[in-house]
């Protein structure tokens, strides 16, 4: 017999998600807007280089290394009260770091930041994918949350640039506040609570092992793409994958874990998030190279950079809006599939950009690229948290964000510190005799080291060293590109394989609410059904 269909939402659903997208919108901007005050607050506080590195990362490690855990806490004490905490502490967070007036100041700021932050995106997402439990509406719902998301990433550069025009680095921060009010307002009134109705005993020894984990990969990811694959980078990530270890052994032997690696049995659930982790850190490196691209070798401001990228950031959020109506007809797979060969085409267009090719073509090919990518995320995203039980989208919604968080961190990582070492290759072999050999080491580091060094050598050899610099960062690009366009070419293979047996989502949508006289779904769409209506716990 047929499992029942799952009801559709309603007037309150919609209305929550439009207040869900509130927090979404917010961390994005969060994200963006920073980086640019990164020289005011610099001559206002004052901080150290390694004080200046912690306020840029602090507040993404705590991120990635929290998800889990906020997750899960979510799936225990209620998403809906979760989110609402969260949204106090980081608005009182934001407001308290506006006025800092340390570095110190604002690195405990930042973390703090990080931490209520990871209460943020899991909440939404869970209470999101218990909110619409129709396939279809799902869909759209998610693909609205990402369209919302990369929409703040594309304007946070616009708002912060606006913002230090007229007021001090600070203003970039208050811009949680108000958000963060009305949704505390208004939440309590339009989303439902729901939460895991026996979730067991919290495991502290998990917890802990799960933050230092990640923590530690993250951090010696982020050494690693600093300064390459030094002892120790290796020496953080291999710590941290032992810890993981643990924790992983651990799960398996709880009865209430804090993670529930059955969860990874559901197909529907394992290889999205997969895919999804897999894509992220294929664009890694072209994420680590464009910004230096466009302003140290095209030579545009960086608001003109910032400029470059909402084209296909818009393009990305209008085909994240295409996967409901795609996967009405359509199979998810062969909406994936193609989803992740038009990134990679975007990735092999890349590989014909050199050192004077300008900023168009690299516009052009992120945009091919942002089709394919707003696609995949949107309905991988979808249908991982579709497969599994209505108790479990806390922690699922955070192992998902997780697992990109962390292929985003090994991609800039892994093809930005490859990237790096053909630059170092190629400068080596280019660089003229005419460049001193102090002035040709120091350049050899980092492209802005070069344009750093260029401007204070005699004309001819500045010339020269820039040239040689240019060219060889250009070779780096490519060979991100051509790791990417494979690597996503592969993927795109893989997901088709694995998620050919998902049904088009009508199936299950088509007879959700429409009377009694509705046909049932057919039996092909059972499976899917079943993963995501099962485990009732929402108290609406």
């Amino acid at each position: 017999m047929a499992e029942p269909a799952p009801p559709r939402a309603g007037r309150r659903e919609w209305l929550g998600l439009a207040i869900l997208a509130l927090p979404t919108l917010l961390l994005a901007l969060s994200m963006t807007s920073l980086n640019l005050a990164i020289p005011y607050l610099s001559a206002d506080l004052n901080p150290s280089g390694t004080q200046l590195l912690w306020i840029t990362d602090i507040y993404g490690f705590f991120i990635a290394g929290t998800l889990i855990t906020m997750g899960t806490l979510g799936d225990r004490f209620g998403r809906r009260r979760l989110l609402l905490v969260g949204s106090v502490v980081f608005g009182i967070a934001s407001a308290v770091g506006a006025f800092s007036n340390s570095a110190e100041m604002l690195i405990v700021m930042r973390a703090v930041l990080g931490l209520s932050g990871a209460t943020l995106m899991p909440s939404t997402l869970s209470l999101l994918s218990n909110m619409f439990r129709d396939p279809g509406q799902r869909t759209f719902a998610i693909s609205t949350w990402m369209a919302t998301f990369m929409g703040g990433t594309a304007i946070g550069p616009l708002v912060g640039g606006a913002l230090l025009e007229s007021f001090w680095w600070g203003s970039t921060l208050l811009l949680g506040v108000p958000v963060m009010v009305l949704l505390v307002a208004v939440g309590p009134l339009v989303l439902p609570e729901s939460k895991d109705p026996d979730p067991g005993r919290l495991d502290l020894v998990s917890v802990v092992l799960s933050l230092l984990g990640i923590l530690s990969v993250v951090y010696g990811l982020k050494k690693a793409a600093e300064q390459g694959f030094e002892p120790m980078a290796l020496g953080y990530m291999a710590a941290g994958a032992i810890i993981l270890a643990v924790f992983l052994i651990r799960q398996t032997k709880l009865t209430h874990p804090l993670l529930d690696l059955a969860i990874f049995r559901d197909r529907m659930f394992s290889v999205p998030v997969t895919v999804l982790a897999v894509g992220i850190f294929m664009n890694g490196g072209i994420n680590f190279f464009l910004m230096q691209f466009l302003q140290m070798v095209v030579g545009l401001t960086p608001l003109q950079a910032g400029l470059c990228t909402l084209p296909p950031t818009t393009i990305g959020m209008a085909t994240s809006m295409l996967a409901p109506m795609l996967v009405r007809r359509v199979r998810p797979a062969f909406v994936m599939g193609p989803a992740f060969l038009a990134s990679a085409a975007g990735h092999a267009m890349i590989i014909q950009v050199d050192k004077d090719s300008g900023a168009a073509p690299m516009v052009i090919s992120l945009a091919v690229m942002g089709t394919g990518f707003g696609l995949f995320m949107a309905l991988g995203t979808s249908l991982a948290l579709g497969a599994v039980p209505k108790e479990k989208s806390g922690v699922a919604s955070a192992t998902s964000e997780t697992s990109t968080e962390l292929g985003l961190s090994l991609g800039i990582a892994v093809l930005g510190s490859a990237g790096t070492a053909v630059y170092r290759q190629q400068f080596n072999e280019l660089v003229p005799a005419s460049v001193p050999d102090a002035a040709a080491a120091s350049a050899e580091n980092t492209i802005g080291a070069a344009v750093t060094v260029a401007s204070k050598l005699p004309a001819q050899a500045g010339e020269g060293l820039l040239d040689a610099a240019n060219t060889a960062f250009a070779a780096g690009l490519r060979l991100n590109s051509i790791i990417g366009a494979i690597g996503l070419t592969c993927v795109a293979v893989f997901a088709t394989v694995m998620l050919r047996d998902a049904p088009p989502q009508p199936k299950e949508a088509q007879t959700h609410g429409h009377g009694d006289d509705d046909p049932e779904p057919p039996p092909d769409a059972e499976p899917v059904a079943a993963n995501g209506t099962t485990g009732e716990s929402s108290d609406r």
